[in-house]
């Protein structure tokens, strides 16, 4: 077996649903509070859909290319340590 077949032999596959719903919460969820926190003031006032437009297009890009590729790899490790 050469090097990159046992490197992705040992890679453990796509989450199942469930470990991927609670790294998404994991990574929503203090985002989501922390932009409130930051932005809740000038927000104040809003409306709904305008400020959870806001929030959501701040949001998605911090979740998706910042915090959910270090929990992936986070799950990576954890899960090769117990093979």
């Amino acid at each position: 077996m050469t090097e990159n077949n046992a490197t992705a032999a040992a890679r453990p596959g796509p989450p199942p649903r469930h470990h991927l719903a609670l790294m998404i919460w994991l990574a929503v969820f203090p985002t989501l509070t922390a932009l409130q926190l930051l932005l809740g003031d000038l927000l104040d006032g809003t409306p709904t859909v305008l400020r959870t437009l806001v929030l959501a297009t701040i949001a998605v890009p911090i979740v998706i290319y910042g915090l959910m590729p270090p929990l992936q790899r986070l799950r990576a490790r954890l899960l090769t340590r117990r093979s």
